[in-house]
């Protein structure tokens, strides 16, 4: 039996439903998904797959929203149930969501609170670069404004967030001593207090209280380098301290290849690295690249985490 996927269409305004239904086309013979989704949409279901409706969306935001989020409820729903082994989601909009009630900064936090599960992170990850070779990047903080990211980064948040991430490279990627990098978060690793502490305060004990459980972990390392030295197969994985100084190293070298993974869930989850574009919805434009490597990551790891026949893609 191979992993069964739910495949949630994201905004129904934007290119989620576009770049789900043709990654659905070639994802392969004998591999069927269930698209989950406003009920309109199932005629353009792909042959050979499922589909679950769940009502009616107009193009207003809340509704657009209360479509999306239903979507998500449906799928997560089904995982825990034993229906799904993984969920596939693609791109919603935060305001739209916000606008049908659901008060988070997006879907990985709404998962979190619909599966009850203790801990997350967004992992950002690139089986292939455009260097060739993988890259994966933790989050340690996700969405949040730029001035509060330094009380943010905490001592207890870096460890549980970095034993996270080495607990998931072990048993969904199975790499079996897994080697991660905890990247600076200021200026050259502060260049030994001189562009401020945290390094020496919160960065470098919490690299102690890794190493001391027994987890390769190499830090602060300053952001100029660290992901070079990724590239290079030096680590397995880098955690960064907060969004854009993990995302803009990870887009430049795999925009069209990445995925977000959310890790700490009881099933897998996956999405593409990209928006809901709506300026190009519905011109047949979007390219359906990254939720294809959305729907094979989550495969992969399904695989390697249920009971299930072992994939190769």
């Amino acid at each position: 039996m191979r992993p069964r996927l739910a495949v949630t269409l994201g905004d129904p305004r934007g290119i989620g439903p576009e770049v789900a239904f043709k990654a659905g086309v070639g994802f392969g013979v004998g591999r069927k998904l269930t698209f989950v989704g406003p009920d309109r949409f199932e005629s353009d279901v792909p042959d050979g797959h499922d589909f679950i409706g769940i009502g009616t969306s107009d193009e207003t935001n809340a509704s657009a929203g209360r479509a999306s989020g239903m979507a998500i409820e449906r799928a997560v729903r089904g995982a825990l149930d034993g229906e799904f082994h993984a969920v596939v989601t693609a791109p919603v909009h935060k305001p739209s969501l916000h606008a049908a009630g659901w008060a988070v900064p997006g879907q990985t936090e709404l998962l979190r609170d619909l599966s009850h599960a203790a801990c997350v992170g967004m992992l950002m990850n690139a089986e292939r670069t455009r260097l060739g070779v993988p890259l994966r990047i933790l989050l340690a903080t996700t969405h949040h404004a730029l001035r509060d990211v330094p009380a943010l980064v905490t001592r207890s948040t870096l460890v549980e967030q970095t034993r996270l991430l080495a607990e998931s490279l072990r048993r969904d990627w199975q790499i079996a001593e897994p080697r991660v990098a905890l990247c600076a978060l200021n200026p050259h690793a502060s260049d030994e207090g001189l562009f401020g502490d945290e390094e020496s305060t919160t960065l470098a004990p919490a690299v102690e209280d890794l190493r001391g459980s027994g987890w390769d972990v190499s830090g602060p390392l300053p952001a100029d380098t660290v992901f070079l030295r990724a590239l290079a197969g030096e680590f397995d994985a880098v955690v960064a301290p907060y969004h854009d100084v993990g995302m803009a190293a990870f887009k430049t070298v795999s925009f069209g290849t990445g995925v977000n993974v959310t890790l700490g869930l009881p099933f897998v989850r996956t999405s593409p690295d990209h928006g809901t574009a709506f300026e190009i919805a519905g011109s047949g434009q979007a390219d359906a690249s990254s939720m294809t490597e959305a729907m094979h990551l989550a495969e992969r790891l399904a695989a390697a985490r249920f009971d299930t026949d072992s994939v190769d893609v």
